[in-house]
């Protein structure tokens, strides 16, 4: 038997112990470690001052929750109402099982179960809240005297402290917390779903799909959903990669330079049937581009529903937009497609590594490249 043979049998007898390995880059993953150094450090502080040196096994379950907001922010478990309302309601818990139980068996018992069942039905489920639970159905002098006090002080202090800190750190490392996954917007502001969303997958199979293992998973519907969207473009891409934008690229591109006039712009657009010119200046580097709709007032979002008026303007440069998406030659085709599709845009100019011009893609030749052209044999894994 091969080296490479033994090692993916072991690995496949492994692989129910041992999870995948992360794929979260090695940054991520350092920048997690050091902000649950950063979020214990305010908790040892707060809990010796309010426990009074006593007990600071409760740094133990804000550790947990400082691994969940730090290391994986993503996770419907490590958001704020998830930290905040699960911890302080599994304090209340807790201690109320110790004042009907005492520091017994059964009162941890029964605030375990309790703090669950509370934080399921309140959705704030929050790991650390057990913990929290349990230290508080334990006692001590100290947590005796703060009474229910103790799930707003240290505990409701703590996990909000923690929760600002986390807010501040994810910030500035470029993360999305409060993490939500996003709804895409239709460019169109209309009800319906994005053309990469009507075919294939619709919103109710996630949810079945979810709903079918019969257990919590740990990931946000929205997250799981542009998962599968971005697996099925990864999937697209690596069928139709061989399609490269020079393939299907219009070369003779209608350009205007910025000094022009409108009425040369458009002369240009009626004479060629185009709907739009990219803005060239003396060297044929891209700096904008013109269509029909930058001819017309009223384009702004407050002036949406007005009828608008035709332009006062005189040159080119003045109603161009400047800021323009622009792909390259060697460029796949099938990555410009979300853009085509989800984006709204209707053309896109080609340049090279001057930013000179040197085709134009439309609409019409994705469509065209897509489904006259055979996809390419999948890559082997």
């Amino acid at each position: 038997m091969s080296t490479a043979s033994f090692g993916a049998r072991w690995r496949a007898r492994l692989s129910p112990f041992v999870p995948a390995p992360l794929t979260a880059p090695w940054r991520e993953l350092l920048l997690g470690a050091l902000g649950v150094g950063l979020g214990l450090l305010c908790t040892e502080w707060i809990s010796r001052h309010a426990l009074a040196g006593q007990a600071l096994w409760f740094v133990a379950p804000m550790g947990a929750s400082a691994v969940l907001v730090f290391s994986v922010p993503a996770s419907p478990l490590a958001q704020p109402w998830s930290v905040l309302g699960g911890n302080v309601v599994s304090a209340l818990i807790g201690v109320a099982c110790h004042h009907v139980l005492g520091a017994s068996g059964p009162a941890l018992a029964a605030a375990g179960l309790l703090a669950v069942l509370a934080m399921i039905a309140l959705r704030c489920l929050h790991p650390p809240g057990g913990a929290v639970a349990v230290t508080a159905a334990l006692g001590s002098p100290t947590l005796e005297s703060l009474g229910y006090g103790y799930a707003f002080w240290p505990v409701g202090l703590n996990s909000l402290l923690m929760l600002l800190l986390a807010l501040v750190f994810n910030r500035l490392a470029g993360r999305h917390y409060p993490h939500h996954g996003a709804a895409p917007v239709n460019v169109h502001r209309t009800a319906d779903p994005l053309p990469s969303r009507r075919a294939g997958f619709v919103k109710e199979d996630v949810d079945a799909a979810l709903a079918s293992f019969g257990e919590i998973l740990d990931i946000d519907r929205q997250d799981l959903e542009e998962i599968l969207v971005r697996a099925q473009q990864h999937a697209q891409q690596r069928h139709w990669g061989a399609i490269r934008c020079a393939d299907v690229m219009a070369r003779d591109v209608v350009c205007i330079g910025p000094e022009a006039s409108l009425d040369d712009a458009w002369g240009l657009l009626a004479r060629h049937k185009v709907k739009a010119l990219p803005v060239v200046d003396t060297s044929q580097r891209l700096v904008g581009i013109v269509s029909l709709h930058d001819f017309f007032l009223g384009r702004e979002p407050s002036a949406l529903e007005r009828f608008p008026r035709m332009t006062e303007a005189r040159r080119v440069a003045d109603i161009m937009t400047p800021k323009v998406r622009s792909a390259r030659p060697e460029q796949a085709l099938a990555e410009l497609v979300g853009a085509f599709s989800d984006g709204g845009l209707h053309h896109m100019p080609v340049v090279d590594e001057a930013r000179r011009v040197v085709g134009m893609i439309t609409q019409s030749d994705v469509v065209a490249a897509l489904f006259m052209r055979q996809p390419a044999q999948a890559l082997p894994a």
